[in-house]
């Protein structure tokens, strides 16, 4: 599947469509292009069984030349399937459990079971304390996470590599020992933590319900696909822990799981593990296979719903086949070609014109069906039914013209470089590893995937669309904004029929929870062997005679080159012209279309031809333009950087279309509660004289005054190498490179004056709330800080100030979301940290929390920050000086991760071992050191509260929290005093004393999700 990829300026929006899945029900594991399910398995290799009677399965190495992830692959006699992958190369190891279930194994009422239960996982075992998932890993450096989608479950972690033990220890006792650990508070907790999740990523969230509208619509009654795998509210009201235990005990057994590990260790010592841990374990009930019949439409089903959006969209969605299916890699290429990008059919026929604001389609494909879908957002007043128009004859323009080889050629470059782009990282590795053998049974697919992806044809692609699209009903999905149900595409036709539903037997009855009989202690967490050694990339350095700054590393993991050119500036160089707000994004995404040389459009398909990608964005202090190429195209793609950076075409017709979508965007965030809360919080720390007050998209004002002209003269005064310098890590010396980079020597220097800091705005004398009211809420958007005098220092106040506040709110199980999200049930989850660049920068605590419990909320972050005051605990200290302390063998892995290194050291004039320097300052860190820091830069009487919500649910109680209270408006400006409303009744979904919590929490999904 190629996922949707949005445009910039909707994703800065957070405009994100509900489409494809979000957050609980992400698609298994990059999914490899072309896979069949009729590819062979390796022959079973007959080899001496373990201690416990292992059986070793197949071997698969790799060979010169070839794509193949190497590993071994075992089962227990319990069932459990063991896959190691050695890969050496840092010293970290990925660890992932993968259960083949799903929201798919529901039934009607009792929707979300899975995702729940991934919840319930990280809720403590016999011998794992509550909340100790998250403490353990992350003290010992890790990072780990769960996520759910209809046809698997996976937990997993990835730690230093002498953390092995306990990590497979911890997943060993969640799968043989959890549900005596299983209670009615954490249940109630876990509860309101999903539906905490349900309200933030779809209730709250524009377009969020239109996966749902779809399901519903496409798939008949009682058909798992129907519904999503967040579930429905009321399933959850009605659901009980004798439910969610017997979910666990039919479908989380050794047998119908893959224990898949990958890193810096050897198959003897997982297996001798494995063995240890995972082999006690009783097998579970059998898991039958689950097929059922594709949905087949007998004519266009029309749906529709109003939401809280200026956009209308539409939807169009075929279904099609399942992941595996042999015709699944040539839908994916019909759909690159009809609506993959601005080399597409929707592109040219919607957006290009100006109906959309953006338009694309893509193919989805999961264990049971697949679906073909068509999307178009439409500028505001354009009725659906006109896009529905396009719809139908852009599929007839494809009917009439078909494909060419050379659009073929570009999918197939394209996707093989993101199916490489995939390995490089253990995760990346383990993953596919994992979903494969879930899904098919053989983890190998790779090679066949990759031949028959190069062997598709565009008569496989002609093929497809005759055999699923032309002439075939679909399911059309009108979105409107509220009060206009008017312009739907066409009145609602369809209703499910609920006759002939019987509910699946899956076999619940007489489950017994019978626990494993060890010979060790398993109560004893492992001891970890010696802290690896984490080598800092070898690099080398240059400056070219035009000031430009080069350095890089040479990374043999890929076949691929990583380049990262910063050019200092950004937004903040538009303090000197605030009436031009916006210039140096639209200058970004001006380079963005075309060159001397190429339209937009020939462009996109000269770098698709090499499977590349040169993108150029705009941030508060630089404009970067990121490259990725495979190695054998870097003299190709290092011309078209050429193009691209040094010859920009300037397009007036681009510059027309991309300042009208800039247009569109502003005008569309009084929509967004996430949008408007950031923007009024940057207003108060900046002020009214500094440009960081202002978003970096500009306003309407100053937007709608640039012209072309000014564009052009942005750039040309401030793109320049002397200002700039290029980070390149590949497979690839210094020498080589250079020679590819000569181009960039011709680059003129230019006398660009580089913004400095203004006069800073004067800081709350008290701590303030200002509320802004955001009418239909589900949920309340907090933002809790102030600006500080801390510019980014590695080894200094500002290292010292984010040591502090780690245990504060950065990590997982700090205070503050230990006690909004886990305790009280609040939030899906909730954060604290300071931000700064060679610019000071705030501090912020923030959290989008349930309607009904704003001021509560507002309590407890301010009663965390003010009984911080007061210090940190021994064991605390403990945990920060082994968390941060372990990490490092985590932070270099990638060439993006080792790219952002060596950026870092040239933005801020580092030496490689200043990380020699953090580990000393953390190793003599003292409580007291952070009670200092925590005195000197975190003024819990002085800070600015914005909080945007239905003022109905989120006003009341704001006032009696024993701060003065100012009102604003979606712009962040004043508005005079008004009466707060009288408080309603809670919505029939709250609590009741002992019922659960609503939108938006979830357990290390935060983490991943929130980035915990």
């Amino acid at each position: 599947m190629k996922v949707p990829v949005l445009s910039s300026w909707l994703c800065g929006l957070g405009l994100a469509l509900a489409t494809v899945p979000a957050t609980a029900q992400q698609k298994p594991a990059a999914k490899p292009a072309g896979a069949k399910s009729t590819t062979p398995k390796p022959p079973t290799v007959k080899a001496p069984v373990g201690a416990t009677g292992a059986r070793l399965v197949e071997k698969v190495t790799q060979k010169p030349g070839e794509l193949v992830i190497p590993y071994e692959k075992y089962v227990l006699p319990n069932g459990l399937t063991v896959i190691v992958a050695e890969d050496h190369s840092d010293p970290l190891v990925h660890v992932d459990v993968t259960y083949h279930v799903g929201s798919a194994r529901e039934q009607i009422g009792k929707s979300g079971f899975a995702h729940f239960f991934e919840h319930m996982m990280f809720q403590g075992s016999d011998h794992v304390g509550d909340q100790q998932h998250f403490k353990l890993v992350t003290a010992a450096g890790g990072t780990l996470n769960g996520t759910t989608n209809q046809d698997r479950t996976n937990y997993f972690e990835t730690v230093p590599s002498n953390q092995l033990e306990t990590a497979m220890w911890l997943e060993a006792d969640r799968m043989g020992f959890l549900l005596d650990a299983v209670s009615q508070k954490k249940f109630e907790i876990q509860r309101a933590t999903v539906k905490n999740e349900r309200g933030q990523n779809y209730d709250n969230r524009p377009y969020g319900l239109a996966s749902e509208y779809a399901a519903k619509t496409l798939y008949p009654y009682g058909h798992p696909y129907s519904w999503l795998t967040i579930g429905y509210l009321k399933d959850l009201d009605n659901s009980n822990v004798n439910d969610l235990k017997n979910f666990f005990l039919r479908w989380y057994g050794p047998n119908n799981a893959t224990l898949t590990v990958g890193g810096d260790v050897t198959s003897a010592q997982v297996l001798k593990l494995a063995e240890k841990y995972f082999g006690p374990i009783k097998r579970g009930p059998a898991v039958p296979v689950q097929k059922l019949p594709a949905p087949v439409l007998s004519a266009d089903r029309y749906v529709s719903y109003e939401d809280n959006v200026r956009f209308p969209m539409l939807q169009m969605i075929f279904p099609t086949v399942p992941h595996g299916h042999p015709d699944e890699a040539a839908l994916d290429a019909l759909a690159d070609i009809i609506g993959g990008g601005n080399t597409s059919l929707l592109y040219k026929n919607l957006v290009k014109n100006q109906k959309a604001v953006q338009a694309q389609a893509y193919q989805r494909n999961s264990e049971l069906s697949g679906e073909f879908t068509l999307i178009s957002i439409n500028t505001p007043g354009t009725r659906l039914d006109s896009a529905e128009v396009i719809f139908r004859k852009t599929l007839a323009e494809f009917a009439k013209n078909g494909v060419t080889d050379a659009q073929v050629a570009q999918f197939k470059a394209s996707t093989e470089a993101q199916l490489i782009n995939s390995l490089a990282s253990v995760q990346g590795k383990v993953s596919q590893l994992a979903s494969n053998q879930t899904f098919f049974g053989n983890p190998n697919r790779l090679p066949a995937d990759l031949k028959e992806l190069r062997a598709l044809t565009k008569a496989d692609v002609q093929r497809v669309f005759a055999k699923y699209i032309q002439g075939k009903h679909a399911v059309i999905l009108s979105v409107v904004p509220k009060g206009k149900l008017g312009e739907v595409a066409a009145k609602d036709n369809y209703t499910p029929s609920t006759a002939g539903y019987v509910a699946p037997n899956y076999g619940y009855e007489g489950l017994k929870y019978v626990k494993a009989v060890d010979n060790f202690d398993r109560g004893q967490q492992p001891k970890a062997g010696a802290n690896p050694v984490v080598k800092v990339p070898a690099i080398w350095q240059d400056k070219f005679g035009n000031g430009l700054q080069l350095i890089g590393t040479k990374n043999t993991e890929l076949p691929v080159t990583t380049m990262l050119l910063t050019i200092r500036g950004g937004h903040r160089l538009e303090q000197a012209m605030p009436g031009k707000a916006g210039v140096a994004s639209l200058t970004a995404q001006m380079l963005n279309e075309g060159s001397e040389k190429y339209s937009s459009e020939e462009f996109t398909a000269a770098l698709d031809r090499l499977g590349s990608t040169i993108q150029v964005g705009s941030g508060a202090d630089n404009t970067t333009v990121y490259v990725q190429t495979l190695t054998k195209n870097l003299p190709a793609t290092m011309a078209l950087l050429e193009q691209r950076l040094l010859h920009p075409r300037f397009d007036a017709a681009d510059f027309d279309r991309i300042k009208k979508q800039t247009l569109q965007g502003i005008a569309n965030q009084v929509t967004q509660p996430v949008v408007i809360a950031n923007n009024a919080y940057n207003k108060l720390l900046y002020g009214q004289n500094d440009i960081m007050g202002v978003p970096g998209n500009g306003t309407t004002a100053s937007v709608t005054s640039i012209t072309l002209d000014d564009v052009k003269q942005f750039y040309a005064s401030n793109y320049a190498p002397n200002v700039s310098y290029l980070t390149v890590v590949g497979d690839v010396d210094q020498a080589a490179t250079e020679q590819q980079l000569g181009f960039l020597k011709a680059w003129p220097q230019k006398n660009v004056t580089l913004p400095t800091a203004p006069v800073a705005q004067a800081q709350p004398d008290k701590t303030k709330i200002y509320f802004i009211d955001k009418p239909g809420a589900a949920q309340s958007e907090i933002r809790v800080g102030y600006l500080t005098a801390l510019p980014y220092d590695a080894t200094g106040d500002y290292y010292r100030a984010y040591l502090s506040n780690y245990v504060l709110g950065q990590a997982f199980n700090s205070r503050i979301n230990l006690n909004l999200r886990e305790d009280k049930g609040y939030t899906y989850g909730a954060r604290s940290g300071y931000s700064s660049t060679r610019f000071a920068g705030p501090f912020t605590a923030q959290a989008g929390v349930r309607a009904d419990a704003t001021a509560a909320s507002v309590k407890e972050f301010m009663k965390e920050i003010n009984n911080y005051r007061t210090g940190i605990t021994d064991e605390e200290l403990t945990f920060l000086q082994s968390s941060v302390g372990q990490s490092d063998a985590l932070r270099y892995e990638t060439g993006q991760q080792k790219a952002g290194f060596l950026s870092r050291l040239v933005e801020y004039n580092l030496q490689p071992d200043y990380v020699n320097q953090q580990a000393d300052i953390l190793k003599n860190l003292k409580k007291e050191d952070v009670a200092a820091s925590v005195t000197k830069y975190l003024p819990g009487d002085k800070m600015y509260i914005v909080v945007v919500g239905d003022r109905a649910k989120a006003f009341p109680g704001l006032s009696e929290l024993g701060y003065e209270v100012q009102e604003l408006d979606v712009n962040g400006l004043p508005v005079a005093a008004t009466a707060p409303a009288a408080p309603t009744a809670a919505p029939a979904d709250m609590p009741d004393g002992k019922t659960k919590t609503a939108e938006n929490g979830k357990k290390v999904k935060t983490k991943k999700k929130g980035g915990a």
